[in-house]
């Protein structure tokens, strides 16, 4: 265990976390809504520390982020947990922790983490598959080291980070991939059991603080795949985060709680695409389906070819210094 950061004592016994926005009041032997952060005799822990369930080393694009720094590696970890209790998660397994569960995980250091990550050649390491704010303490020891070692740190997160917690650890991050789930408040209240304000008012704070940012969207049929839903979403990041913030919309497949619903037609994701496209968007990316050219990289000036892409497989790419090389137009994103 290890003392948390962000949080008070309050009248007795009791914590009041400040790490995520719902900023849990924790009484004596309980734990917060992640359900590994426990409340022991007035001191707030993290059960998670240096607790690792998952290490990879996976494509940059699989958080996916394709504007920042394209075809490197970047090395993945994670621990247990999660704010969120999404209908919907694909990493239920390791995400989804019962409040008196065990802390599972295999010991490993910050340092040991950033060794791993150079051992295998990697240019970054992504706090990611459950939610990095949970282990933010690892995350943030993780991250000096990675950045003193001239590794680049990703956060692949649900956006609902509090304030304090976002301004401190982003001086080491260096990008960040960020669920915009929906845009209507009942689908983060009934699906996610979350608020849609906090994470669009987190989203903004983010790109503040010079983060760079790329959203996805998991589309859902019958949730959150409707034009108007589509089009909120889209003209929120152009207006928001500027015409250059790659938008990725990805096919759901059924899974943990949400298996009434069936897969996302390609169909579905060509005409979000095309609403993005609309809004002024630049970059609209379709994800989970190979073979439709959706993880492309395109010149919004002269139409060319820049990364072709087929799943998270970079197969070639064109751009010479953050520029196409047919026109000259400049390409948004960090070591392209």
């Amino acid at each position: 265990m290890k003392e948390a950061m962000f949080y008070e004592r309050e009248v007795g016994g009791q914590v009041r976390c400040s790490l995520c926005r719902f900023r849990c009041l924790i009484r004596e032997g309980e734990r917060g809504i992640c359900a590994v952060r426990e409340n022991r005799g007035g001191t707030l822990y993290s059960l998670v520390y240096g607790r690792l369930c998952a290490e990879s080393v996976d494509p940059v694009e699989k958080k996916p982020l394709f504007h920042f720094m394209p075809g490197s590696r970047t090395y993945s970890i994670a621990t247990v947990g999660c704010n969120f209790h999404c209908s919907h998660c694909q990493n239920y397994s390791i995400s989804q922790v019962e409040q008196d569960a065990t802390i599972r995980g295999s010991e490993s250091s910050p340092r040991e983490v950033v060794q791993r990550a150079l051992d295998n050649d990697c240019s970054s390491i992504s706090y990611t598959y459950t939610e990095p704010t949970i282990f933010y303490e690892f995350a943030y020891d993780t991250a000096r080291l990675a950045r003193e070692a001239g590794l680049k740190n990703i956060f692949v997160t649900n956006g609902y980070i509090s304030s304090e917690a976002l301004a401190t650890i982003a001086p080491f991050l260096d990008a960040a991939n960020i669920d915009l789930k929906s845009f209507s408040e009942s689908f983060y209240r009934d699906i996610v059991r979350a608020r849609l304000a906090e994470v669009l008012d987190s989203i903004i704070e983010y790109r503040k603080q010079g983060v760079w940012l790329e959203i996805t969207t998991l589309v859902i049929p019958g949730l959150n795949d409707s034009v108007a839903e589509l089009k909120g979403i889209a003209e929120f990041i152009a207006v928001n985060l500027g015409i250059d913030t790659p938008w990725h919309v990805s096919r759901f497949y059924p899974t943990y709680r949400l298996t009434d619903r069936p897969g996302t037609a390609p169909g579905t994701l060509r005409k979000a695409r095309d609403i993005g496209h609309a809004a002024g968007l630049r970059y609209v990316y379709m994800g989970n389906v190979p073979g439709e050219g959706g993880e492309n990289s395109y010149c919004p000036s002269c139409s060319t070819l820049l990364i072709k892409r087929h799943g998270y497989l970079v197969e070639s790419d064109r751009v010479i210094r953050g520029v196409c090389p047919d026109c000259g137009f400049s390409i948004a994103g960090i070591g392209l």
